[in-house]
C-alpha cells in the first residue's frame, strides 16, 4: 500500500474523523461534553482492553526475545528528553525547569496514542505482538528521571532545593493508575491466555473501536479547548517543536527497529511510540517534583499539538515508513 492509501486510510477511519469532529466542536466554543466520570470509563476501557488482549497474545510468544527489546524502549525514554531539551533550549527560549518539564514529557509515551496505532495497525493488516504493550509501559517513567536530572542544576542555587527523587515522584512513575492498570490487564490475559481471551472477546474485541471513537471525540475536545484556553502560551518556535520532535523520536526508534529486526508493524509501533509525548503520567509527577514548571504549557503543547498531529499525519509516515524499510 503507497503512502497515499495509507494516510487516507488512517485520515479516514472513524476513530480520527470523531477526534476531528470534537476539536471543532471545541474551535467553535460548542457546549458538545462528555461527562467527566463517562470519558475516565472509557479510558479504563480502553486500557483495559488493549492490557488483556497483548497478554493473550504474549501466553503464545517466546518472553525471552523481549528483553533486547523492552532495553530499547527504556533507553529510548531515558535518551530522548536529552535531544528535546537540547532543542528546546536552543530554539525556544524557555527556561532550563521549563525546558526540562517539557522535554520529559517528550520521552515518555501516550498510551492513547499507542492504543489508536495498535487499532490502525490491524486495520491496515499490519498489527504488532501484544508484547509490545509491556515495552508502552516500560517507557513511562524513565523519561521522568532525566526531566528531573536536566532540571536539577537550574534548581539548585542558594535559597532553593534541586528536585529530588522523593517517594511520593517515585509512586508517581511508578504506580499511576493507567499503567497499573495496563501490567494488571497484560498480567491477567497472559495468565489466562487465549481460552480466557475467548470467553471476553465480545467485550474486549467486539466494541473496542466503537468505545474508541467516543474517546477521541473527548480527546478532541480536551484537545482543541486547551488550544483555545492557552494559546497565548504557545509561541511559533514551541509549536514546532511540538511538530518536528515526534519525527525525530520516530527516526531514531526506527533505526532501533532496524537493529533489533523488527517487523513493520512491532517497528511502527515502537515508533509512535518514541513519537508520542505524555499527557497523563508525567504531568502528575512533574506537578509534585517541579512546581515551578508551567504545566499548562507542556500539557497544551503535548496534547493539543502533539497528539492530533501523531493521530493524524504521524501514524501513517510511521506505518509507511516501516512497512518500506523493515519489510521481511
Amino acid at each position: 500500500m503507497d503512502w497515499l492509501s495509507l494516510a487516507g486510510t488512517t485520515l479516514f477511519s472513524p476513530a480520527v474523523l470523531f477526534f476531528m469532529l470534537g476539536l471543532l466542536a471545541a474551535m467553535v466554543r460548542s457546549d458538545l461534553a462528555i461527562p467527566e466520570a463517562v470519558a475516565k470509563g472509557l479510558s479504563l476501557y480502553l486500557v483495559m482492553a488493549i492490557g488483556f488482549k497483548g497478554g493473550a497474545e504474549m501466553a503464545l510468544a517466546d518472553p525471552a526475545s523481549l528483553i533486547l527489546l523492552l532495553g530499547a524502549g527504556i533507553v529510548l525514554s531515558a535518551g530522548l528528553p536529552l535531544i528535546g531539551f537540547g532543542l528546546l533550549r536552543s530554539t525556544t527560549g524557555v527556561d532550563r525547569v521549563d525546558a526540562a518539564a517539557i522535554a520529559a514529557h517528550y520521552g515518555s509515551i501516550s498510551i492513547v496514542t499507542f492504543i489508536a496505532a495498535k487499532d490502525a495497525g490491524e486495520a491496515l493488516g499490519q498489527p504488532g505482538g501484544g508484547y509490545m504493550v509491556a515495552v508502552a509501559a516500560a517507557m513511562e517513567a524513565p523519561a521522568i528521571l532525566t526531566g528531573l536530572i536536566l532540571a536539577g542544576r537550574a534548581l539548585a542555587s542558594p535559597g532553593q532545593a534541586a528536585p529530588g527523587l522523593s517517594t511520593s515522584v517515585i509512586r508517581e512513575a511508578f504506580t499511576n493508575g493507567s499503567i497499573l492498570l495496563l501490567l494488571g490487564a497484560f498480567a491477567i490475559g497472559w495468565i489466562s491466555g487465549p481460552a480466557g481471551m475467548a470467553t471476553v472477546e465480545p467485550f474486549f474485541v467486539d466494541i473496542f473501536r466503537g468505545v474508541l471513537c467516543l474517546f477521541l471525540l473527548d480527546m478532541g475536545l480536551i484537545a482543541g479547548r486547551g488550544l483555545v484556553q492557552h494559546r497565548t502560551l504557545l509561541r511559533w518556535p514551541l509549536i514546532g517543536f511540538g511538530l518536528y520532535m515526534p519525527p525525530i523520536g520516530a527516526g531514531i526508534a526506527l533505526v532501533a527497529s532496524w537493529l533489533l529486526g523488527l517487523t513493520p508493524g512491532d517497528g511502527a509501533l515502537l515508533m509512535t511510540l518514541s513519537a508520542s509525548a505524555s499527557y497523563i503520567a508525567v504531568p502528575a509527577a512533574m506537578r509534585l517534583a517541579l512546581p515551578q514548571a508551567k504545566a499548562a504549557l507542556s500539557l497544551t503543547l503535548s496534547l493539543g499539538v502533539t497528539f492530533p498531529f501523531n493521530l493524524m499525519v504521524g501514524i501513517p509516515v510511521y506505518a509507511w515508513l516501516a512497512g518500506r524499510i523493515l519489510e521481511v
